[in-house]
């Protein structure tokens, strides 16, 4: 695993690790890494969403493009 420095405001640094402790996390880090994993898994699980979306549209075009004559 690399490991890699992110800036953040001193603030916020500071809450997160006062919620890491609190919630049980070894570290900050792990902290940060866990919402960032969940995070990107919520941003993939809405693209998948979102593309099952388009090919129904998709198949519903062509449905009623078949159905009015317009392709076979």
């Amino acid at each position: 695993m690399s490991v890699s420095k992110i800036k953040i405001d001193k603030e916020l640094l500071k809450k997160a690790r006062e919620y890491a402790a609190k919630a049980g996390y070894t570290s900050v880090e792990e902290f940060v890494s866990h919402i960032i994993e969940k995070e990107i898994s919520k941003a993939e699980e809405t693209e998948s969403e979102e593309e099952e979306e388009e090919e129904e549209e998709e198949e519903e075009v062509k449905k009623r493009l078949q159905g009015l004559g317009y392709i076979s």
